[in-house]
């Protein structure tokens, strides 16, 4: 019966998707669903796209081991990156008139800067999307009971991601995480009660939480290098997700300014609250079955993600398996579809589009979807070789954005004197700083990508100040947001 609930579930997911595929008719529709999206749809992307598989396997089983010392980037810091994002960023993309955000680089910096930038974005998003295809995996294995092995299982979980998000786009990705956020409110929040009756309620498993030391942010014992690590994993993600494609196209897909920072406020908090139930669960279980706990010992990391479904399917009645299944497969889903597209829109208009500048708009849109096959071949290459948590890969990923975009999309939007060469060589120090601290001193007392970040800042300082020997190139914001307007003003007139 289980197995043909997420049939069947898969299919419809589908259905939905293909439907709101009819509402594709150019490259618009399918980056940012024509700039349209009412306030409860904006909500709903921001808060699906975001609350994906680390958040409910990798992040709850991460506390069930080391506490909230283990998760300062989820939510704590992917909190803070959509508030940063919304409060800072949403305004000034909007009125930029953006298909990506690699079109903000090419307005302040140039074309170059814009290249360089968009790969760095693009790349970023292979650790991410590749722990929700893993996720995906792990739940099609887990619920064929062994019959299928977790490669096989990663590969039909793909297959059913790319069909609606290769038709329908953004339009897709928005009707999709407005069923899939419904599944997941109602889901796991009927399993949470369950396990908290089945644990003997809430006062225990809190109770046993803070006996156990899981609720401190900081351990007692924790010297400067650990404090240092924590600040690291919570700036990686703050400031590394907010140049991100997925943010910049759930905020641009808003009907409206007011309605793209609203939409991000209310999703970024309806995020980290409810991103605390999953985490409920996990410790639940772990005082009902103290045996999980061997997991932790695994060499594949990948083996502790199974804390939940495992406990699901052994410990709870059919319907809280529907629901829950249904939830995870839900927040699965809605997050894969999301890190499929935002690369997939970066590469091909600010990578490719260069060096095509005259392909009509049906070419563009054919040309993003060969893109977006050719990216989930490159995920699913790197999903099947990779022996990281979800918490871990997603962590990774925003590393690359920490320290080769976050300064000069900060920079080019509130330092009016930021300049392309500025620009370049914040790219090119924090790039550079970063990789060799990796491959030199990957546990030393500062974390590499904090090294790297700190010569992104010298980088952006330096380059600005210095005598100009790189020709500055695009446009300060006051110029690029009075050009938009111009533009909108001569279209309402024709």
């Amino acid at each position: 019966m289980l197995i043909t609930f997420v049939a069947v579930y898969l299919l419809i997911t589908i259905g939905i998707g293909l439907l709101a595929a009819r509402r594709v008719h150019n490259a618009k529709d399918y980056l940012v669903a024509g700039r349209s999206l009412p306030l409860y749809m904006n909500v709903a992307t921001v808060f699906a796209t975001w609350f994906g598989a680390e958040t409910v396997l990798a992040v709850s089983a991460t506390f069930a081991m080391d506490g909230l010392s283990g998760i300062p980037g989820d939510p704590f810091g992917a909190t803070a990156a959509l508030m940063l994002a919304a409060l800072l960023f949403a305004r000034l993309f909007y009125r930029l008139n953006l298909l990506t955000i690699g079109d903000f680089y090419k307005k302040r910096y140039g074309r170059t800067v814009e290249v360089f930038t968009s790969l760095a974005i693009a790349l970023s998003y292979l650790g991410w999307s590749a722990a929700q295809m893993t996720a995906l995996g792990l739940v099609i294995q887990v619920l064929s009971g062994g019959a299928l092995e977790l490669n096989q299982a990663i590969l039909i979980g793909a297959s059913v991601v790319l069909i609606y998000t290769l038709f329908g786009g953004m339009w897709s990705v928005a009707f999709t995480d407005l069923f899939q956020t419904v599944i997941i409110v109602i889901g796991l929040s009927l399993v949470a009660g369950l396990v908290a009756q089945m644990a003997g309620g809430f006062d225990v498993v809190w109770s046993h939480a803070v006996e156990a030391g899981k609720l401190n942010l900081v351990p007692p014992e924790a010297d400067g290098a650990a404090i240092l690590a924590l600040l690291a994993a919570f700036l990686t993600v703050a400031f590394g997700s907010v140049p991100q494609q997925d943010v910049f196209q759930r905020m641009t897909s808003a009907k409206d300014e007011k309605t793209a920072v609203r939409g991000t406020v209310i999703g970024a908090l309806a995020y980290f609250m409810f991103a605390f139930i999953p985490i409920f669960i996990a410790y639940a279980a772990l005082v009902m079955d103290p045996s999980l706990s061997a997991l932790f010992g695994d060499e594949d990391g990948r083996v502790v993600q199974r804390i939940l479904p495992d406990l699901v399917l052994s410990k709870m009645p059919m319907w809280a398996q529907v629901m829950f299944f249904g939830a995870l497969l839900s927040a699965i889903l809605s997050t894969a579809s999301g890190t499929l597209l935002a690369p997939t829109a970066t590469f091909t208009e600010n990578v490719i589009k260069p060096f095509a500048p005259h392909l009509n708009d049906k070419q563009f849109l054919l040309l993003l979807r060969v893109v977006l096959v050719c990216f989930t071949l490159g995920v699913l290459v790197f999903a099947l070789n990779s022996r990281s948590t979800m918490y871990e890969m997603v962590l990774n990923a925003y590393k690359v954005t920490l320290v080769a975009a976050f300064v000069p999309l900060f920079a080019g939007a509130f330092w009016k004197r930021a300049n392309t060469q500025g620009a370049l060589a914040s790219i090119v120090l924090g790039l550079t700083a970063w990789i060799t601290a990796e491959f030199t001193a990957a546990d030393a007392l500062i974390p590499p990508q904090l090294v790297g970040f700190a010569f992104s800042l010298l980088g952006m300082l330096l380059g600005t100040l210095a005598p100009t020997v790189i020709k500055p190139a695009g446009h300060s914001i006051a110029a690029a947001i009075a050009a938009e307007e111009r533009a909108a003003a001569r279209h309402a007139h024709h």
